[in-house]
């Protein structure tokens, strides 16, 4: 899943571990997360959302995979 969450961070100008302080989970977490190696909990990403006031969807963005069948380009 993408996510946009360094970016809101970096917009406040917080450090990764300011924002793992503010959410409560390590900083490891964070890089995680921003990273897209690791998928929060629903729990975590409404309380990164909040942290943010905004959506969820606002912050993470789901990849759809390819539908069975469609055109690849090719004619």
């Amino acid at each position: 899943m993408k996510n946009n969450l360094a970016e809101r961070r970096l917009t406040r100008r917080w450090t990764q571990a300011d924002l793992a302080e503010a959410l409560g989970v390590s900083r490891q977490t964070v890089i995680s997360i921003e990273r897209g190696r690791f998928d929060p909990s629903l729990p975590l990403a409404f309380l990164i959302a909040q942290t943010f006031d905004c959506r969820i969807e606002d912050v993470f963005i789901a990849e759809r995979p390819p539908t069975p069948g469609a055109a690849s380009g090719a004619s």
